[in-house]
């Protein structure tokens, strides 16, 4: 393989040279933990102080309302179960979508099992939220709604403000699974609504095993991970440093070239579209067409398997995903292609591709001529293809 290009952003991100630069100091010189008193731990617990403030700007919140953690499933499940525990005697009902990311939807059937009631809300054939539906759904005991800010796998984005609106004039507690849209897109918790905010470093050029949650001023959320006082007694743990100040540095830098960023993306994500729709038939876009994340697309294409076409396409230098990573080794289709009314067989053939500003023209062209040389190989080998055109040439 004479060449690599990296297509699954949605998945993981390349950290920058200037986040290991940030972060370097604290592995080797000043490594002091951040609860120590002593005067060497005051560097590490200034950073961890500036990272807040830092990420807080960029939601318009105080870094008070910051917690970090060791990532956006951790948050998901902190937000929702420590939710269903500190307003279980106002109510015990929960609404979600069916496109959630797994650690929501994973975490609402837990919940299940322990008494809670949830109601998972429909989507049209674009992925959005249907809206009639939610204001159905409220119930005098609903006490959480818990809706991403954008789909990890078709990239539609959700309309977040009309859904703050509505669970602030029903009181309900709203909580959005940001870690797909967090960096990439502009995101007011005021202006939203939004009391609850899940968030991972790795999405946006930041390192692994860091993430965060915002919890509005005045939530009476209890702790989530029990064993020490840090993060003002909400969440046990030495604090992982060097991830929070790269989680900071990645942040300063997507939020200082997020326009410039986005522009390109978009121009590179709709020259990809416009060309596999062109030269690939009986290929769907999933997702909505334009109020999508500016990097993402998602493709089904009738007549092959998604396994089949990542492998042939891994042959070619291509990185790319059939959905989100954390579901790579299941053999159903994806529970988001289902959810927007594709039939098993064609949801199985589906493509997700995420880019980065680090993307061209010239890469694009390459994946896109690839991507149609692999999917007519497929079909040749495939009997349904091979009826599906005989019996068009007879009609």
């Amino acid at each position: 393989m004479d060449k690599m290009i990296y297509l699954d952003n949605a998945a993981t991100t390349k950290v920058k040279g200037e986040v290991v630069e940030a972060m370097m100091p604290y592995f080797t010189e000043h490594y002091g933990n951040p609860s120590s008193v002593y005067q060497f731990a005051t560097k590490s617990k200034e950073a961890v102080d500036n990272a807040k403030d830092i990420i807080a700007k960029s939601l318009n919140t105080r870094g008070a309302d910051i917690y970090f953690t060791a990532g956006g499933t951790e948050s998901d499940n902190w937000a929702i179960k420590a939710t269903a525990e500190a307003y279980k005697n106002k109510g015990k009902h929960i609404i979600t979508s069916k496109i959630e990311h797994h650690a929501v939807l994973h975490t609402c059937e837990h919940l299940e099992k322990e008494g809670y009631e949830v109601t998972y809300i429909d989507v049209d054939e674009n992925g959005i939220l249907k809206l009639d539906e939610l204001k159905k759904a409220i119930r005098t005991d609903t006490i959480l709604i818990s809706v991403m800010f954008a789909n990890n796998e078709i990239g539609t984005i959700q309309p977040i403000k009309e859904i703050g609106e509505i669970a602030k004039e029903n009181n309900i507690l709203f909580h959005t699974d940001a870690v797909q849209a967090y960096g990439h897109i502009e995101i007011d918790v005021e202006e939203l609504n939004i009391d609850m905010l899940s968030a991972s470093g790795h999405k946006l050029n930041g390192p692994k095993g860091i993430g965060f949650l915002y919890i509005r001023k005045g939530l009476k959320l209890r702790s989530f991970i029990h064993g020490g006082a840090q993060e003002r007694r909400r969440r046990a743990g030495t604090e992982n440093v060097p991830g929070i100040v790269g989680f900071a540095k990645a942040v300063e830098i997507a939020m200082d070239n997020m326009s410039e960023r986005i522009s390109k993306e978009i121009k590179l994500r709709d020259m990809l579209i416009e060309k596999v729709l062109k030269v690939v038939p009986y290929t769907r876009l999933n997702g909505d067409r334009t109020n999508r994340l500016p990097n993402n697309a998602n493709f089904s294409f009738q007549f092959i398997e998604g396994e089949s076409l990542l492998i042939m396409l891994d042959m070619k230098g291509i990185c790319g995903s059939s959905g989100s990573a954390c579901t790579s080794g299941s053999l159903d289709p994806s529970h988001v292609l289902l959810a927007i009314g594709l039939p098993h067989e064609i949801a199985h053939g589906s493509l997700r591709l995420t880019l980065s500003e680090e993307n061209t023209e010239e890469e694009i062209e390459y994946v896109v001529n690839e991507v149609a040389a692999v999917v007519e190989r497929l079909r040749s080998m495939s009997p349904l293809y091979e009826d599906f055109v005989r019996k068009n040439k007879v009609n």
